[in-house]
């Protein structure tokens, strides 16, 4: 899934804890060959490598993320969609000088995108793509991933715990200090640099930024975030966090959010329950959804 996982829980029994984080390292490989795109024999890549005028069968939890998926871009009205691998496979992102794919080759991607051409069939699990069509779950793989952890973990009864799947965090009970777990909020242009802590009790953070993976092109910094709309990296944003009662939703929406913009970002989690974000653009200027509880560091 392109990231590291660190898993805990608090418990008084060593051997017992030791038990149930193997079990949730398990669950992360599990989940990891029924999504990856990466591994042919995933159910993500029988899905891209099948004909597209020919629908598949698949695996009841991969088409049920699919299904998820679908309504969120609904939600996000596009900007979330996992359908935009064509677009991404057209830039490098290793922090280096770039030059930008011809503008037929950005519509001729276009053409292979949209959550809307991806037809489901409910009764059979069975999946259509359009022509040229390639689905991923990188924008909420891991999300999933957490969030089966945690509730393996509670249906054996643990209490209290933890998945940090590179910084994003899902997080339930407290922590061996009887207080809530927190997650820092880094600054984008120094990792190490903690701007921001959040308390987190049973929600998850989620964080979208390009710290990481970026391209410089004519002196302007592009984000790995791509515009579905457009075919084109995003800039004037540096970092977007989230935070829900859900992994999933928060990996998913951080994405979206990027997208969106600060404005828009902002007004869209506005008008969700129980939803979060801090926003950071390119000018180190801050924005916070409105009721959210967090601490400045810095």
């Amino acid at each position: 899934m392109g990231c590291t996982f660190t898993l805990g829980v608090v418990s008084e029994d060593e051997d017992r804890a030791m038990h149930i984080l193997q079990v949730g390292i398990a669950e992360i490989v599990r989940i990891e060959r029924l999504l990856s795109e990466f591994l042919p024999d995933s159910e993500v890549s029988k899905i891209n490598n099948h004909p597209s005028d020919l629908p598949i069968t698949i695996d009841a939890e991969c088409f049920h993320l699919i299904d998820r998926s679908e309504k969120i871009s609904q939600l996000t009205h596009g900007a979330f969609d996992v359908t935009v691998s064509p677009l991404k496979q057209l830039y490098q992102f290793r922090n280096a000088d770039f030059e930008f794919p011809s503008s037929t080759l950005i519509k001729d991607a276009l053409t292979k995108v949209g959550y809307s051409r991806l037809n489901l069939d409910h009764t059979s699990h069975a999946v259509q793509k359009s022509a040229g069509m390639r689905i991923s779950f990188a924008a909420i793989g891991k999300g999933y991933a957490s969030d089966r952890v945690k509730a393996l973990w509670q249906s054996m009864g643990v209490t209290s715990g933890f998945v940090n799947a590179s910084g994003d965090l899902n997080a339930f009970g407290f922590n061996k200090w009887g207080n809530p777990w927190r997650v820092g909020i880094p600054d984008p242009e120094n990792q190490e640099k903690m701007l921001f802590q959040i308390p987190i009790h049973q929600a998850a953070v989620a964080t979208s930024g390009d710290a990481e993976q970026y391209f410089i092109h004519d002196g302007k910094r592009y984000s790995h975030n791509i515009n579905p709309f457009t075919g084109l990296p995003l800039s004037g944003v540096s970092s977007v966090t989230v935070i829900s009662p859900s992994a999933e939703l928060s990996d998913a929406l951080a994405t979206a959010v990027y997208v969106m913009g600060v404005e828009d970002g902002m007004a869209f989690i506005d008008e969700l329950p129980r939803t979060h974000c801090i926003m950071i653009d390119d000018q180190k200027e801050v924005s916070f959804s409105k009721d959210i509880e967090y601490e400045a560091t810095a």
